[in-house]
Order: structure tokens, then sequence, then C-alpha cells
């Protein structure tokens, strides 16, 4: 589960039974699923729109196993992966996005609609059957045949500016219509986290989105975004396990993870919200 928070690994092979196993590099970029969905999964992540440089260092790690390990490859239909819908490229581009302002105005859902006519996929947080929590979505391509790795690389390259344009968009009209309202919700956001005797792990998550997007909007001036998605890794489950080493029910993580919040805004003054 920790891997799992940490985006390293799936759940479905943090759930799965039988032979697997996990390899990771020392900057926690590039992973290496054995016996997932597929026999190998590849996985490399950077900060940043750095499709470009993600595809070339994932690009050099498969040529370097492809030369030790005889793939399955068809001259027509491509690698012939185990999980029938990565047959073709086997390649799935994914970013990333917090879309708080879109999920606030309520286009959001106009906006996977559009994504879903140009066979791009919206999934949450922790990828394929997982919920969005704290505004964040992941989007990739949904279809690997018929097209070149190039080509899905560009697709998403090209989408996720508009996006980012969207929700800037959203963010400027709620500030220019809404601005009483979306202070107030910021506040109340940044109030609990510094106070709460008990938390779940979704409220601190929605709680971290309003917090990350006011910061943004320059309506918290003493918090880095950097901190922000900290906490949004720190306060998870095994992450919280971790840090106390030792299993927690339900209940005590909740109270371990309101004390971990309020310990890290101590030296946050209240005057911190514009």
């Amino acid at each position: 589960q920790f891997l799992v928070e940490r985006q390293l690994i799936s759940r479905e092979h943090a759930e799965a039974h039988g032979a697997r196993g996990v390899a990771i590099d020392g900057l926690e970029q590039v992973s290496l699923m054995i016996n997932e969905e597929d026999h190998l999964r590849i996985q490399c992540m950077h900060s940043g729109l750095d499709l470009r440089g993600v595809w070339e260092q994932i690009r050099a790690v498969d040529e370097q196993i492809g030369r030790a390990v005889p793939y399955a490859f068809h001259p027509r239909w491509g690698y012939l992966t185990a999980c029938p819908t990565n047959v073709g490229t086997g390649i799935r581009v994914s970013v990333m996005l917090h879309l708080p302002a879109l999920v606030m105005t309520r286009q959001i859902d106009k906006v996977f609609r559009s994504l879903h006519k140009i066979s791009l996929a919206v999934r949450g947080l922790y990828g394929e059957g997982s919920q969005a929590m704290g505004d964040f979505y992941q989007i990739s391509n949904q279809t690997t045949l018929g097209r070149t790795e190039e080509e899905l690389v560009e697709q998403v390259g090209d989408v996720v500016p508009v996006l980012i344009d969207y929700e800037r968009r959203a963010r400027e009209f709620l500030v220019r219509e809404t601005q009483q309202n979306v202070h107030d919700q910021v506040s109340r956001a940044y109030g609990i986290l510094r106070t709460a005797q008990t938390i779940s792990a979704e409220e601190t998550m929605q709680l971290l989105s309003r917090v990350r997007m006011g910061v943004l909007l320059g309506l918290i001036d003493d918090v880095k975004i950097a901190d922000i998605n900290s906490l949004l890794v720190r306060t998870q489950p095994a992450h919280l396990q971790k840090l106390r080493g030792m299993e927690l029910d339900m209940k005590d993580r909740n109270i371990e993870r309101a004390r971990y919040l309020r310990r890290h805004f101590e030296g946050h003054a209240a005057e911190g919200t514009n």
C-alpha cells in the first residue's frame, strides 16, 4: 500500500496473488512491475509536463530490457500483451492534473465528455478503477492500437495545456464572481487542517485541495505548494503507519493524521490567509 500511495505500483499489483515483483530506481522515477496485468510494465514519472523527456527515458529502459528479453511482437498488431486493451504500442501516456475550479464550477463532466470523444480516458488518483480524491485526475490515452508511440505522446501533450487553460479560466471566474465564497472555503479548509483532532484521509485530501488552490490564487501566503504536495502523500494510511512504525486501525489513523497536520501547521500564523 505504501508503494501504491507513492504511485510506484498499481493497486492491482499490490492486491494480486502469485509470483510478482517490482524494481524501483533510487530517484523513484522508474519502476518495473513484474506480472501485473501484463508480464512486464515499465513506468516512468516526472514532475511537470515533460512528456517528451519521460518518453525518451522510458524508451531507453525498454530498449535495454528488449536486448535481453524477447518481446512477443506481431508485424501487424504490434506488441502482443497479456491484457488485450494494451495490444499495439502498449503505451499509456498519463498526466495527473489538479482541477478544483472545474469541479467547483461544475464544468468537469462537460470536459470529461469532450475527452472521451477524442479517445482520452479520465481516471482517479490511483489510476483505473480508483476514485478522484482531492480533485486530482489522471488523463491518458485510451487506445494503443493503430497509432505510433510518438502520436500518442503528442496527442496527450497537445490536450493537457488546453485543460490547464480551462482550469485557469475557471479559477479566474471564481475569484471574479464568487471571491468571498472562495475565500471562505479556502479559509475554512485551512482552519480545519490546523485544528482538527481527528480527520479522515478523504476529508484531508479535499481540504488540502482547497488550500492548494488558495495558495495558487494568492489567498494564502505562508504555505508552499511543495508542502501541500508532500502532505497529500504523507497523510495517506500506509505513510502514517510507516511514520509511527506500527499498524493503526482507522480510528487511530484519523487521530494520528490530525496530529501530524497540526504539528505541520504549528508555525503558520492565522494571518496567513489574505
